[in-house]
Order: C-alpha cells, then sequence, then structure tokens
C-alpha cells in the first residue's frame, strides 16, 4: 500500500467533486505510464477504493494533485483587431487553473489550447504546435497561462473569426475578429491620364482607387484655385474641392488650365494621389500696353507685348517692314512665361539713332493660329530747362492749337493726383495729337521713365519707379 497519506478534507472534496469513471480513468493512465507496477489497485466501487487511488495518485506523481474542482477559465477576453495589410497581428488568449485540470472522459489527458479559425472550421495550431502548413503562423506560450497566436504579415484572405478553445468538457472557447484594412492605391489603367480640349470644349476626368475600405475620391487643383462647375440649371459653381471618381468640366475657358489632384483616402495611411495635366488649347492673343513709346536718343529703350497662347507660341519681332529682328547688341530679347499660357516680349534696343524710331511687330505663332502687336517709337529731346519736346509735325501742332483754344478733346497736362495746371518742373511739357495708344513711356538719359497717360479730358504726367 501507498505509505503517503492525503488529508481527509482533500478526499472528502474529491470525493463530492469528481465520478468514479474519472478516478478509474486516471488511475488505468497512470498504471499504463508505471508499467502495471503500481502498487495499488482498484477492486471495488467504495468510499475505501477512492481514499486508497488518490492516495497512491499522490504518492507517485509526488506532487500536491489539485482535486478543488476548479476547471480552466478565460482570464481576459480577445481583443478585435484592425491590421493594415501586411503589417504583423497577434491575439493573446489567457487561461487560468489549466496546468492542475484533466480532461474526463476515456483519454484522461491534459487540456490543451487550440486554436481555430472559426468561418472555415481549420484548426491552426494546438498548444505550442502549428498545425496548418502557413509559414506565417505561430504560436508562443509564456507566464504558464498566457498563449498568443501570431500573424506575420497579414493578407487579405486572413480576417475573420479566430476562436480561442480549451478542450474541456464541456469545451470552451472565446473568440475575436480580426480585420484587414488595405491602404488606398490609385487604379492607373481605369484613371485618365493628361487630357487636351481646345477652349470652350468638354472633358471627363476619370480616377478609380481600390482598398478597404472602399477609398473616397477627392478633386482639388494644384495651384489651390477654383474648381469651376457649370450647369444649366444652376449656373456656373466655383468650389475648392469635389468629392467622386468623374469630375466633368464644360465650357472651359484657358483659367482652368493646370494640374487637377485626384487623392483617393480610407483613413488607412497613406492617402495617395495622381496628377492630371489639363491644357486648353486656343490660338495665340497679344496685349501691347504701350502702343506709342518715345525716347530720347543715345538711350535705351524697352518695348513689351503681352502673349497668351497654348499650345507654346513661337514669339519673335520684326520691324514694321517686316524684317525679322536677331539678338545683337543693338537688341536684346527676353521673354517672361507664367504658367500656363502667358509670356511676356521684352525688346530692347540700345543706343537710339533716328534708323531706330518707327514701327515694330511683336508676333506669336503656334498650331491653331497667330497674332501680332505693333509699337510706334518716336522720338524725344529735352530742352535746356529739363522739359520734353515732342518732336514736332502737322499732327502735333493741331492739337497744340485746340490745346490753346480750348476748342480740343484733351485738357491741360497735370501730374497724376495733382490739382495744379502747371507740370511738375522736371517731368516736361507735352501735348500729343491723334493718338492710337493710352499709354507712353519716355526714357530720358538719366534712364528714368516718365509715364504719359492719356485719357478722355485730360493728360496725366507721372514719373514711377521705373528703369529701363
Amino acid at each position: 500500500m501507498c505509505d503517503m497519506k492525503v488529508p481527509e478534507s482533500v478526499i472528502q472534496l474529491a470525493v463530492a467533486q469528481y465520478s468514479w469513471s474519472w478516478f478509474a480513468s486516471a488511475w488505468r493512465f497512470y498504471e499504463v505510464d508505471y508499467g502495471g507496477k503500481a502498487p495499488c489497485l482498484l477492486r471495488r466501487r467504495s468510499s475505501r477504493t477512492m481514499r486508497l487511488t488518490l492516495t497512491c495518485l499522490y504518492t507517485l506523481l509526488s506532487i500536491e494533485f489539485v482535486v478543488l474542482g476548479l476547471e480552466p477559465d478565460f482570464l481576459y477576453p480577445l481583443e478585435n483587431l484592425t491590421i493594415a495589410q501586411g503589417r504583423d497581428a497577434m491575439f493573446t488568449c489567457v487561461v487560468n487553473n489549466l496546468g492542475g485540470y484533466r480532461v474526463s472522459g476515456e483519454s484522461s489527458t491534459s487540456p490543451r489550447v487550440a486554436w481555430i479559425k472559426a468561418d472555415t472550421k481549420a484548426i491552426l495550431a494546438i498548444h505550442e504546435h502549428v498545425i496548418t502548413n502557413n509559414q506565417r503562423l505561430s504560436v508562443t506560450h509564456n507566464d504558464d497561462n498566457t498563449w498568443t497566436l501570431n500573424m506575420r504579415g497579414v493578407k487579405r484572405e486572413d480576417r475573420g473569426t479566430y476562436m480561442c478553445q480549451v478542450n474541456t468538457d464541456p469545451m470552451k472557447s472565446q473568440s475575436a475578429y480580426l480585420e484587414v484594412v488595405i491602404p488606398p492605391d490609385i487604379i492607373y489603367e481605369e484613371t485618365s491620364g493628361d487630357m487636351m480640349t481646345m477652349e470652350g470644349g468638354s472633358v471627363k476626368l476619370v480616377c478609380k482607387a481600390r482598398g478597404f475600405p472602399e477609398p473616397k475620391i477627392t478633386w482639388r487643383r494644384e495651384d489651390g484655385g477654383d474648381i469651376i462647375l457649370r450647369n444649366p440649371v444652376t449656373g456656373k459653381t466655383k468650389v475648392s474641392s469635389i468629392e467622386g471618381s468623374v469630375l466633368l468640366l464644360t465650357k472651359i475657358t484657358r483659367s482652368e488650365m493646370g494640374v487637377y489632384m485626384c487623392i483617393a483616402s480610407n483613413g488607412v495611411p497613406p492617402t495617395v494621389s495622381k496628377r492630371l495635366m489639363l491644357h486648353v488649347h486656343f490660338r495665340p492673343v497679344i496685349q501691347v500696353p504701350n502702343q506709342l513709346v518715345g525716347t530720347p536718343g543715345g538711350t535705351d529703350v524697352t518695348l513689351q507685348c503681352h502673349v497668351e497662347a497654348s499650345p507654346k507660341a513661337i514669339n519673335y519681332w520684326t520691324r514694321a517692314s517686316g524684317e525679322m529682328i536677331v539678338w545683337s547688341p543693338k537688341y536684346v530679347m527676353n521673354e517672361q512665361s507664367t504658367p500656363y499660357y502667358a509670356t511676356v516680349m521684352y525688346l530692347t534696343i540700345k543706343d537710339i539713332h533716328n534708323s531706330d524710331l518707327g514701327g515694330y511687330k511683336c508676333v506669336s505663332k503656334n498650331s491653331m493660329g497667330e497674332a501680332e502687336g505693333t509699337i510706334r517709337l518716336y522720338a524725344m529731346e529735352l530742352n535746356r530747362n529739363g522739359r520734353i519736346n515732342l518732336e514736332e509735325d502737322e499732327d502735333f501742332e493741331k492739337e497744340k492749337a485746340a490745346d490753346e483754344t480750348g476748342g480740343g478733346s484733351q485738357g491741360p497736362l497735370r501730374e497724376e493726383g495733382r490739382d495744379e495746371r502747371a507740370p511738375t518742373p522736371g517731368t516736361g511739357t507735352a501735348s500729343l495729337a491723334s493718338l492710337e495708344c493710352q499709354l507712353i513711356y519716355v526714357a530720358s538719359p538719366g534712364r528714368n521713365i516718365i509715364h504719359i497717360s492719356k485719357r478722355r479730358k485730360d493728360w496725366l504726367c507721372s514719373t514711377p519707379d521705373l528703369s529701363i
């Protein structure tokens, strides 16, 4: 017989909590393990035999056998996870009272923690052994009661319900859901590229994106400008942004040319975007701010033309006769462009002589057509008092006479912003006849610019802060 005795209180609990079949199964298990050499045998179903069996098992194992009736229990619930595709996921299951419990039934084995994919009923792992052939799965066990299912680089197909199960009788389990989210990605084969339309035409810009949750598409202009929506019912509307996979633009003007941004977002970083360039084609248009320019001899003068054209135009200067002007020490040509269709043409003429006076043309050509602007260059002189003398001709004399008699359409010359009729010393006096322009720039030998502006009823003189 076994020499070690189990306390009577423990035996009473065991008798009250466990059936005879449990002890019989447990005994057969240990009898096999010990090669039939167990010193105690089960003969009859009696309280005395159960005491004997319990005492023998206690002796053989040399441990404090737990028979307090505490079954395994989950300490914390599994937590639902939301993981971005490609990142790692981890479910943690904490089970108490697992070590001393034995599964009832014929098997008489220790309880095991199993991981199961609930929707497919697939057993992923039991205890620390991975059953599935998924190389991305692993199981770790620590702190005696903590079991962790690890998934590396989760994929969309990994989403679903996962179960942590203990094979008690009846089985106990808890579950949690793994949601795999996918950041947005532009579907380039279904998204518009750069577009071209004629001014006044229409375009439809399309942007498609994939991801989970389904991405939201937002349109903006890269330069921060307004998107112009035209509707027969509501009319023209300006918005800074608009949502939707399709952007319809109608009756397009040149000001709507530029980069449009298709932005896809679904709350999963990073947000992605695509740039779509909208080209608006139209024939060149030239604006000449100063069609009549006066300058004293021996000075430099700069002529300018403002060009709008798309596609980009070829710009050049000619004399009124059609002779093309080429870059040289005498003529310096420059251009200043702004996105996406505007250009300012500059022609600087050095050391003005009489042969340089006359007409100049700025010409712009593209595939849509051509345009030209004309500038007339006059000679001016400064008298001994520092006043400007215009080269007098018949028209000048007529204009002068009309001013003196009060019959002309123009009033006397006065400085801009001043009420006095007399000109400011140093700015000069002038009277012009039959001008085809509204602005005249006069270059003095000191390189200061005197700005003479012709208006309906008076002449305005000022000296803006400009130099040639």
